[in-house]
């Protein structure tokens, strides 16, 4: 016979794991903590400085290296709240380099100045450059609790293996119903690197840059768009919203530093070539492998 006392156990057991579910980070890492420590550093420790410093260029990018940044964007334009953000965090970063990225070697200074010459369209930093040292600092002290990649389980979320075929119309319409223009205008030049970041025009990231994939981008505005109601737009609203906002021109880059792999007709990047033809019929959506053709 079913007691009362055993009853009671199963209640407060059930009691006790949910207890446990909501104590844990529901991004996998304690972002609180993180944030804690990171206002009771101690002031005697020379690494203070760095970190802080690292910090204030991560979040503040293109107001202190104004030099390094060709656009109007931030680190903190993709990866909110300092990297903490749980939809494109940076904690762990750090574990995941030094490692064979496309067949090049590749350090987690390498990454950071991939990010400053595609994604802020800007120039490279001096490899032992205060700056970079102190980005660095700010990127191991987030990670310092990250033993190995295994651990990390709450990064590389912004991809699609398929994408569902967009519509550019669609997402024009979307672009007005979800109230995209309030943070990143009409136009799409943005408001603030840090809460309405420009998505195209010569503000944005270049078309060497991950996000001007149509996967990434699908996968980037499901997780993070409209502004606190992430994960709410289906995966055909999302898709035809990348498709808008890449449809769109943006700064080519220096092919001399960024090379030419995005235009390998295998990927799935958006650029000059490709959106030009896409005005005048001549490239599809249904041309890249990652596009699922609607069914007739």
């Amino acid at each position: 016979m079913f007691s009362y006392k055993k009853a009671t156990g199963i209640l407060f057991l059930l009691l006790l794991l949910a207890l446990v579910i909501v104590g844990c980070s529901s991004e996998g890492y304690d972002a609180a903590k993180i944030r804690k420590e990171l206002s009771n550093l101690d002031p005697d420790d020379p690494e203070t400085k760095m970190i802080q410093y690292g910090k204030e260029l991560f979040d503040s990018t293109k107001t202190v290296l104004p030099e390094h940044v060709g656009n109007n964007l931030s680190c903190i334009s993709c990866h909110g709240d300092g990297g903490l953000s749980a939809n494109s965090p940076m904690v762990g970063v750090t574990v995941k380099y030094p490692k064979d990225r496309s067949g090049t070697w590749t350090t987690i200074e390498d990454r950071i100045n991939g990010c400053f010459l595609r994604s802020m369209n800007g120039t490279e930093l001096e490899m032992d450059s205060e700056e970079m040292k102190a980005m660095v600092s700010y990127m191991e002290f987030i990670s310092k609790d990250v033993e190995t990649v295994d651990d990390i389980t709450w990064r590389m979320t912004n991809d699609r293996e398929k994408v569902p075929e967009p519509n550019v119309n669609d997402g024009a319409e979307l672009f007005v119903q979800k109230t995209c223009i309030t943070c990143h205008a009409g136009d799409g030049s943005g408001t603030s690197d840090h809460t309405g970041p420009a998505l195209w025009g010569e503000g944005s990231f270049n078309e060497g840059a991950g996000l001007t994939r149509l996967s990434k981008a699908t996968a980037f505005i499901q997780n993070n768009m409209p502004k606190g109601q992430a994960n709410t737009l289906t995966d055909q609203e999302a898709v035809d919203l990348a498709a808008f906002v890449l449809s769109h021109d943006r700064p080519e880059g220096d092919p001399e530093k960024i090379g030419d792999s995005h235009k390998d007709p295998e990927k799935d990047y958006m650029f000059k070539e490709r959106r030009e033809k896409l005005k005048t019929g001549e490239f599809q959506w249904t041309d890249l492998d990652v596009v699922v053709p609607k069914k007739e």
